[in-house]
């Protein structure tokens, strides 16, 4: 864990779900800064994330949702990149380097695309009910993981040797793809980044579903 230079003055108030893998990515990362934050659930099953309030605070109606000082922001990646830029002065999580930065953002796609849509989307149709087609989005994590897989044989992180908010991106939806009916047997070098990421002192695990198929 990596305590900020500029902690807020507050705790930094987080809008979540305890189920939503975009909600844990943020909580993650800001277990590992090290900064103080309040968990504020939101009841989506109530349509709490469509009531004005939260709407808003996030137009989408989605969570997760932050609240530093003044400063409002949505979106999972977003917040990563807001955290990052704020308050890891170091630039470890978020280089400042053109090419490094760029492979962040590369990763940060794939967690907005085929990770969404792949093992996410699989995730939704078992734990929530969600009326998505199961067989393609298991198809599309397949095809995402099996690149990642490659990916993985050659380095320690997805960009390299240290983990950056692209590993953050990356984690919970993958690490909860049994849940969806995707298994992680067949990925040995994805297994091994997961428990590298969970090795990292701060670490905080999102809440296991009972519907793990493999």
């Amino acid at each position: 864990m990596t305590v900020s230079p500029a902690a807020p003055a507050q705790p930094i108030r987080l809008y979540r779900h305890p189920l939503s893998g975009h909600a844990h990515r943020v909580e993650l990362f800001l277990s590992l800064l090290g900064l103080p934050y309040a968990l504020a659930d939101v009841d989506l099953k109530g349509g709490e994330h469509k009531s004005a309030p939260f709407l808003a605070k996030n137009p989408f109606g989605q969570v997760p949702v932050i609240e530093d000082g003044d400063v409002i922001v949505a979106d999972s990646n977003a917040i990563l990149v807001y955290l990052a830029t704020r308050y890891d002065t170091a630039g470890r999580w978020l280089p400042r380097d053109a090419v490094a930065a760029a492979a962040v953002q590369r990763w940060l796609s794939a967690a907005a695309g085929p990770l969404a849509f792949g093992p996410a989307a699989a995730r939704l149709v078992t734990v929530f009910g969600a009326p998505l087609d199961h067989e393609r989005a298991k198809s599309i994590a397949a095809a995402l993981f099996a690149v990642l897989e490659s990916h993985l044989a050659a380095r320690a992180f997805v960009t390299g040797a240290t983990p950056t908010i692209a590993d953050l991106a990356l984690y919970s939806y993958t690490a909860h793809a049994p849940e969806g009916g995707v298994s992680l047997q067949p990925y040995p070098h994805i297994r091994d980044w997961l428990a590298r990421i969970e090795a990292l002192p701060g670490f905080v695990a999102m809440r296991q579903t009972p519907v793990a198929a493999a």
